[in-house]
């Protein structure tokens, strides 16, 4: 990775745009980035990271925007940078709050990520090409393209040397906590976790497996019962290894007991079913005997039951001959019948019609009945003339009953309207008094509210002028407080600075060394070199005492600067708000809103009268057109009625003549048809009533004489004999049922089977079926008893074919958590045997730790002048603990490995630089190799002698042999000497500025 040009907008402490060229800050291959605490030396390498992952280097919360900024200027960090062959341009922008671009207020301004590369054209023209704008797609590419995660990015390419002198000093833990967010390792540690994992389910699923065979021997054991021995024992919890081949030939054995078990039952069931069948034709023979028996003495009870009806068929003969003779008559017999019923109808329809008849007709004969019905339909006729005139009259009752309603509502109307008017006058002046009130009312709020405006401007200042005021009183004991806090720190400084320079001659003589010349006097030779008293103070001293009256000279100015800010303001707001309380403003604000509220309430009423005067007018006018309309309806109707109640009596007196004792002509009518009708029935009925009586006569005649001919003596005698072709067949019916039935009862009786088995003993059908019956039982009992041990036997074979199955299966898992529970112990470094009880990610950590002490021995031995070379030691704690990832160092002076803890400031701080490179350098082999081109190291230089200091820039300048790029984050004065390329950040009040000096120090 080459960094080439970075751009801060608005970034921490820089509030303006700055850009750091790092083509040509990097061209020396070793750049010092300098300046005071605080002023944002580190915030660019925040600023890199930012660009890089879209994320501070660390986890904490960072305030990436600056506060000295324009609120209009966009936080944005925009980077030029070449990562595995590829240059990138990389713009992000920060969310954040920004003025809304329309209106006043803010707005929500949300991230945004920009990603080009730089390509070349057919023409070779070079051009930046937009890649994605996407978060997460360029912080893919990016990553994908660096090899390393944000913690390993920042550890390998910012090395800071606080971090790397806790690890050199920290414990076994420590480092593998440090070491496996670099590398990573947390996947060994999961394969840890899923060998244990995995050896806990082998053992879960063999203990399944395990239960799976008992519960099938506890199933195999239930199938055989009590009766069934095997020659071995049964598998119990206690013998696992039972539970494999000793189990399955239990089981067999089992299995052939039972075979041979079913074998006997299947002989006794065999013959039991011969037994079965012997008697099973016994009873047979047995019910047929029985059955012709039966059969034989059934007919001859039924032979002997037809004989005594013999009388009886013989009367039916005489019955169906009688009938027979009968049926020659049965035209004549039907038409007397006929004629009978006829006679009988017309005398009940000529009875009935008579009894319906008016008294003074009901003597009549049929010429007179008909004679009286024709005048009273003469009448009828000229009453029908007469109907109109009836409706005429309801239609004029209808239009009197309607005129006189409309009388009466035009009557209230008429009422009403008047009864209205006289009552305007009184709520018109009612009204016009109020809509004056009204107006007052609304005249008197305009002024209310005109002062309230102003005196709510005069309220708000009287409150800015009071809380100034009280600021006023509090900052001028803060400024007071500061002024003498400034006074004793300048009194330090001065007296640190006096005393300093009055024993420089000792600073100076500490850095004296035999045989090196003077810095002052040039000489080589150090015979007396002064002493420093106790309690003599540094640089670093004479610096912090400056950098805190400075400090306090610029919390003083600020506090003069906010209280005479504060004294304009209060001026300002007494000026608006006059010498008067703020309580008695107030006071004066409540009475005048109170005012306000009931002139806007009484004036509110103004619209409400305008409109009620409106709806009187609307109403007047209303009720003067109703009195009018009201008046001349009436006159209308009145004459309407008296025309109508004329034309009304004289129709009446007419109709009244007409309908007689009727309710209405038409109900006249109604009676008079209904006696017409009456008189032409009966007249109609006499006369079919002599007709009848005629037929009959003749027709009884001609069938008495007929009777006579066929030897009935009387002609009801020939009628009785008569009878119908149903009933004649079924009399032949029963005549032939008798005479076959008789002769089917004598065929059975001379068959002479039947008759040489009533000749023998009575069957005893019963104690045939008893026998059968317990043959049966036998049989059922041999068949059952063979079912169940065939089924025993299929049981057994089938739960031992299973048990064969996880039988199978149980030694294929007690093989793989063998196999598992191996692996896992030795993973976690517990299996027997094992040497170095060691767990898989600290072996693997082990390893790392060795490759990092091996590269960072090539530059301590630099460093060192040979003395100092680090060793990984994994040699086993104490009492047998697991072992850990131990260091130690060895001096070449002794020959004596010594701890980290006992080097000395400088001594550490290059063994830790050493350790910084190497693990550098391993960490980028382990992300994929590609080169890390632009390195930092931050602080640690102060505690290095001058000999020392010179071997650690040449080890560093040696990088650049490697091609890469060291940036020195330091305030070591000798470094800003020694190193050309210069990147000064200065801090002030308004923001911190970055400034690039190429020439060495003075």
């Amino acid at each position: 990775m080459r960094l080439h040009r970075l751009t801060l907008q608005a970034f921490g402490p820089f509030a303006g745009t700055h850009t750091v060229e790092f083509d040509a800050l990097t061209a020396d291959g070793l750049f010092l980035l300098h300046g005071d605490t605080g002023a944002g030396k580190s915030t660019l390498f925040t600023a890199i990271c930012f660009a890089l992952y879209g994320e501070p280097p660390v986890d904490r919360e960072l305030m990436l925007r600056s506060h000295h900024a324009p609120a209009d200027l966009l936080t944005q960090v925009t980077l030029d940078v070449t990562i595995a062959g590829h240059r990138l341009l990389i713009d992000r922008v920060l969310q954040q709050t920004r003025p809304k671009k329309n209106g006043t207020g803010d707005t929500l301004q949300k991230a945004e990520t920009r990603l080009s590369r730089f390509t070349t054209d057919a023409l070779g023209q070079g051009h930046w090409e937009a890649s994605s704008k996407s978060h997460q797609e360029a912080g893919k590419e990016i990553k994908d393209l660096l090899g390393m995660s944000r913690a390993q990015f920042c550890q390998v390419v910012l090395l800071p040397q606080n971090e790397f002198t806790k690890f050199l000093y920290a414990d076994a833990g420590k480092r593998r906590e440090l070491l496996g967010k670099l590398f990573r390792t947390d996947r060994y540690a999961f394969i840890e976790r899923w060998l244990n994992d995995h050896s806990r389910t082998t053992q879960k699923n063999r203990d399944a497996a395990r239960d799976e065979v008992l519960h099938l021997a506890a199933r195999i054991h239930q199938a055989a019962g009590p009766d069934l021995k095997s020659r071995y024992d049964a598998p119990t919890p206690d013998a696992a290894h039972a539970l494999t081949g000793p189990a399955l030939a239990w089981a067999q054995d089992l299995i052939q007991a039972s075979q041979a078990s079913a074998a006997t039952a299947q002989a006794e069931a065999e013959t039991a079913k011969n037994n079965q069948r012997t008697h099973q034709d016994l009873e047979a023979a047995t019910r047929e005997l029985h059955r012709r028996q039966t059969t034989h003495a059934t007919a001859r009870t039924q032979l002997n039951r037809l004989d005594e009806q013999t009388p009886q068929q013989e009367a039916l003969g005489r019955r169906r001959e009688q009938a027979r003779r009968a049926q020659q008559l049965a035209p004549l017999l039907h038409a007397v019948s006929t004629a009978r019923t006829g006679h009988i109808h017309a005398q009940d329809s000529k009875s009935t019609t008579r009894t319906r008849l008016p008294p003074e007709h009901a003597a009549l004969q049929a010429a007179d009945l008909t004679t009286a019905g024709q005048r009273m339909r003469d009448d009828i006729a000229v009453l029908n003339t007469l109907l109109p005139e009836e409706h005429t009259l309801h239609q004029l009752t209808t239009n009197l009953k309607r005129i006189d309603d409309e009388r009466q509502d035009f009557t209230i109307q008429q009422r009403s309207a008047r009864d209205w008017l006289e009552q305007e006058t009184i709520q018109r002046a009612t009204l016009e008094t109020r809509r004056e009130a009204a107006r007052e009312a609304d005249e008197a709020g305009r002024r209310h509210q005109a002062q309230l405006e102003t005196l709510n401007v005069r309220v708000a200042a009287a409150e800015r002028r009071d809380a100034h005021l009280a600021q006023i009183t509090t900052t001028e004991q803060r400024l007071a407080a500061a002024r003498k806090e400034t006074e004793q720190a300048a009194q330090v400084y001065i007296d640190i600075r006096r005393r300093r320079t009055e024993g420089m001659a000792a600073e100076l003589a500490v850095g004296l060394t035999d045989g090196a010349p003077c810095p002052v006097c040039g000489s080589c030779s150090h015979p007396a070199p002064a002493q420093a008293p106790d309690g003599h103070p540094t640089r670093e001293d004479e610096q912090t005492a400056e950098e805190t009256h400075q400090k306090a000279q610029q919390q003083r100015d600020a506090i003069t600067i906010e209280l005479q800010q504060l004294r304009e303001n209060a001026a300002g707001a007494t000026g608006e708000a006059g010498g008067t309380p703020l309580a008695s403003l107030k006071t004066e604000h409540e009475a005048l809103t109170t005012q306000l509220a009931s002139s806007l309430k009484h004036a509110a009423d103004r619209m409400t009268v305008e409109e009620e005067i409106l709806a009187l007018d609307r109403e007047h006018t209303a009720m003067t057109e109703q009195d009018s309309v009201a008046t001349a309806g009436l006159s209308a109707r009145n004459a309407s009625y008296d025309t109508l109640s004329q034309q009304q009596a004289e129709l009446t007196e007419k109709l009244d003549a007409a309908r007689g004792t009727a309710p209405t002509l038409a109900a006249h009518i109604d009676d008079l048809t209904r006696t017409a009708d009456l008189l032409e029935q009966a007249a109609e009925a006499t006369r079919a009533a002599t007709t009848a009586t005629q037929v009959l006569h003749t027709r009884t005649s001609e069938a008495t004489d007929a009777a006579t001919s066929q030897g009935f003596d009387t002609l009801p005698a020939a009628e009785q004999a008569l009878l119908s072709e149903q009933d004649l067949g079924a009399i032949e019916e029963k005549i032939n049922q008798w005479r076959e039935a008789r002769a089917s009862h004598q065929t059975v009786l001379d068959d002479p089977a039947l008759q040489e088995a009533s000749a023998q003993p009575a069957a005893d059908v019963e104690a045939a079926a008893t026998l059968r019956r317990a043959a049966d039982d036998q049989h059922a009992q041999a068949v059952t008893t063979a079912i169940t041990a065939q089924t025993r036997t299929t049981d057994l074979t089938n739960l031992t074919t299973t048990m064969a199955g996880v039988v199978e299966r149980l030694e294929a898992l007690e093989q793989a958590h063998s196999t598992a529970r191996h692996l896992a112990e030795l993973a976690t470094g517990n299996a027997s045997g094992t040497r170095v009880r060691m767990q898989l990610e600290a072996y693997v950590l082990a390893a790392r730790l060795e490759q990092v002490v091996a590269a960072a021995n090539t530059r301590l031995r630099l460093m060192s002048e040979g003395r100092y070379i680090l060793h990984h030691s994994d040699h086993q704690a104490a009492h047998g603990a697991r072992s850990g990832l131990g260091l130690e160092i060895t001096d070449s002076w002794t020959g004596r490995p010594r701890k980290t803890d006992t080097l000395s400031g400088g001594e550490s701080f290059f063994a830790s630089l050493s350790l910084a490179l190497g693990l550098a350098d391993v960490v980028t082999h382990e992300a994929g190799g590609n080169p890390l081109d632009t390195l930092f190291i931050d602080e640690g230089f102060g505690t290095l002698d001058d000999d020392t200091l010179h071997n650690v820039l040449d080890v560093l300048d040696s990088l650049r042999a490697h091609d890469r790029t060291v940036g020195v984050i330091s305030h070591i004065p000798e470094l800003r000497r020694r190193i050309t390329q210069r990147l000064h950040v200065r801090k002030g009040p308004t923001g911190s500025t970055l400034a690039h000096l190429t020439e060495a120090a003075e």
